[in-house]
């Protein structure tokens, strides 16, 4: 028995949730991150759970880590000088990518330039047909003379992505034998390997980001294992997925575009896990930390999940937990542009220098300043005592874009509230209005360091049905990372039409594709507990250019049963486009199969609810909706579930400070979740 830690880095605080295996209870930790020493805030964290908890680093034995190491590798552009290998003729698949610009409705909007220059790009003779036999034999002396050429060209890396690898990956990996022989050296990557999916461009765009960010990844997660090993953490750390699983670091070093996402993933875990638990069938997940504010969609307690997700400029095309980036975080930067207009973000001020609040060097508005300029921040300290909020400098920079309005500190600060939740509303509503729903149907789970702040705010814009805080929720990224079981996708390309003959084609594949869940679950990941098996498969109507993700069972595949098979595509596409047309005929793309190992959760007490009122423990006066008021403040570990009470309020808490305007009523529910609506306290 011992301790399992989840750890999820920020732009400002890196948080950390406890779980103790013999008392089932959770505890929480945040310190400040560096992102000038990627991994120096992990060991520092895990420090401060001795000073803080009595913890040590022996005790520590499940640790996950959710990085954003690969992801800025791409937004930064630091990552490997590559070469890439295509098929003769196909040299310019980065450059003509799928002939969209970035902004339809802007004429000088133009398309980022590729993570790897057409000089470095090579054409290899040897053709692979759709069907996957070979056309033309590969041309290993043209292989030979490229990888040659591209190492004295400075290549760090080479990408390999020929036509229709997805079908078959021999050529691919019979250059990629003779590049390791003539230069061994360069480190080379196939696309069917990284993820072979159909399609030309996306397979090529997955695999150069893979090989981009690999040797960062690599390094960081090799320095954070041996750093832990260090400090005597005896667990050897896994990595949150894209997808919403983990994985080993070890696997992670080699599969690194697979964990690329990981924090945003961990967050939509953690909130998924609240929603099931508080039976909420529509919610929406706002992740408001230092930098952005992060959404995703839930429905009936589980995550919604597609590819495409967008890393810097560009796409990536690994099935990830579906979240979009809708706006500013606390450290979102206010300012005023020429023409004397009050904007805010996208610069933020991050952990270094932060918010001028944080008195750590930061000479620049921020949001956090707007909350803390009005009265409504900086009551207690914030971060577990890591900030001692400065009113003083808040309102001094605030002041400064007051004196260039001609406002007050306080209409300034609001301003600046109203002008984030205004860009948010915005995001969230496209987002909505893309899945077809109403937000009058929702409930929203606000998280992070400053999601409880500004939800009701945005709630309120939107009309939800309730605003969701959790107990911890500026550390519910981490504990995403914490609960996520092991997960793996695996597919096939098959390209077939649902004919007699299919069947036995569909029965095949999936019983390779569950050996090869086994074997990494079991083999790979040293898992030997409860498992099951997701399959779903890609299909379309034939004529069609796009295929849908349609649920598949195991007693379909194994019955042959077609007419299910169609009718699941059927379904998917009636409630993707509305309609249906069950007489037209059916390819089926792409065979899918997801294995899930179960990990232990954390057991949250169900508590006994006792009706009241709950009791302030002070007051405090702020500027709030345009007018000085008086409002009460409530610490959030004296709410006990069954109480209520009305805003306009604070809650103040170690992690976080929740915001509550005027209108609003709040309980404490069993699980000790503030359920905050729009009415009166009866």
């Amino acid at each position: 028995m011992g301790y399992r830690v989840g750890v999820d880095i920020g732009g400002s605080f890196t948080d950390f949730a406890l779980f103790d295996e013999e008392t089932k209870t959770l505890q929480s930790l945040k310190v400040f991150s560096r992102p000038d020493q990627p991994g120096a805030e992990v060991l520092e964290g895990v420090r401060s759970l001795k000073e803080r908890y009595g913890i040590a680093p022996q005790d520590i034995v499940y640790f996950t880590h959710g990085t954003t190491v690969g992801v800025n590798t791409v937004v930064q552009r630091k990552g490997l000088k590559l070469a890439l290998f295509t098929t003769e003729h196909f040299r310019d698949v980065l450059e003509l990518a799928r002939l969209k610009i970035p902004d339809m409705y802007s004429l000088l909007s133009k398309r980022p330039e590729p993570l790897i220059s057409r000089d470095m790009v090579f054409g290899i003779p040897g053709r692979m047909l759709p069907d996957g036999s070979v056309e033309t034999k590969l041309d290993t002396q043209a292989v030979e003379a490229a990888a040659l050429a591209a190492k004295a060209a400075g290549a760090e890396g080479i990408v390999i992505s020929f036509l229709h690898s997805y079908r078959d990956g021999a050529l691919e990996l019979e250059a990629k034998a003779i590049i390791e022989k003539v230069v061994p050296d360069v480190p080379a990557f196939c696309s069917c390997e990284t993820w072979p999916i159909i399609r030309e461009y996306e397979r090529t765009i997955t695999a150069v980001i893979g090989g981009y960010v690999q040797p960062r990844v690599s390094h960081y997660l090799g320095s954070l294992q041996q750093a832990l090993k260090d400090v005597g953490v005896p667990a050897d750390p896994r990595l949150t997925k894209s997808n919403g699983g983990i994985m080993t670091a070890e696997q992670g070093k080699q599969q690194c575009v697979q964990m690329i996402l990981s924090g945003t993933a961990s967050g939509v875990i953690g909130a998924s896990h609240v929603a099931k638990l508080c039976g909420l069938e529509r919610c929406m997940s706002l992740d408001i930390g230092g930098t952005t504010a992060d959404v995703a969609l839930i429905m009936d307690g589980q995550p919604q999940y597609g590819v495409g997700e967008r890393i810097g400029d560009f796409q990536i095309f690994i099935p990830s937990v579906s979240v979009s980036s809708i706006g500013e975080g606390g450290g979102s930067i206010a300012w005023v542009d020429k023409l004397g207009v009050l904007k805010v973000g996208p610069e933020s001020a991050g952990s270094r220098p932060g918010p001028a609040c944080y008195g750590r060097g930061g000479t620049r508005a921020t949001i956090t300043d707007a909350f803390v300029s009005t009265g409504l921040v900086g009551h207690s300290d914030l971060g577990y005592n890591a900030v001692q909020v400065d009113k003083d400098k808040a309102r001094a920079v605030v002041g400064e874009l007051a004196d260039k309005l001609g406002r007050t500190v306080e209409e300034t600060a609001e301003a600046i509230i109203q002008i984030a939740v205004s860009g948010m509303y915005s995001e969230v509503s496209g987002l909505l209005s893309r899945f077809g729903v109403d937000p009058r149907d929702f409930s929203m789970l606000a998280f992070g360091g400053a999601g409880p702040m500004m939800a009701c705010f945005l709630a309120r814009e939107l009309k939800m049905r309730e605003v969701v805080v959790p107990l911890t929720p500026g550390v519910l990224s981490a504990l995403g990372g914490l609960i996520a079981d092991l997960k793996n996708d695996f597919i096939k390309t098959l390209y077939l039409d649902l004919s007699p003959e299919a069947p036995g084609v569909l029965q095949e594949t999936y019983k390779d594709l569950s050996k090869s869940a086994l074997s990494w679950l079991k083999d790979e990941q040293g898992y030997d507990g409860p498992y099951r098996f997701v399959l779903s498969a890609e299909m379309r109507y034939r004529g069609q250019s796009f295929e849908l993700d349609a649920p598949l069972t195991q007693e379909m595949v194994d019955a042959g049963d077609l007419d299910a098979i169609r009718e699941a595509f059927h379904l998917a596409h009636e409630r993707m486009y509305g309609h249906a047309d069950r007489k037209a005929a059916v390819q089926l793309i792409t065979a899918r199969l997801v294995v899930i190992g179960e990990t232990e959760k954390p057991d949250l007490p169900r508590h006994e609810l006792v009706p009241g009122i709950a009791k302030a423990s002070g007051t405090a006066e702020v500027f709030l909706d345009g007018a000085k008021r008086t409002v009460d403040l409530y610490r959030r570990a004296d709410l006990k579930p069954g109480e209520t009470f009305a805003g306009p309020c604070v809650v103040m808490q170690d992690d976080c400070t929740t915001v509550v305007p005027g209108g609003f009523v709040v309980t404490v529910d069993a699980y000790a979740n503030l359920r905050i609506a729009q009415g009166d306290l009866a």
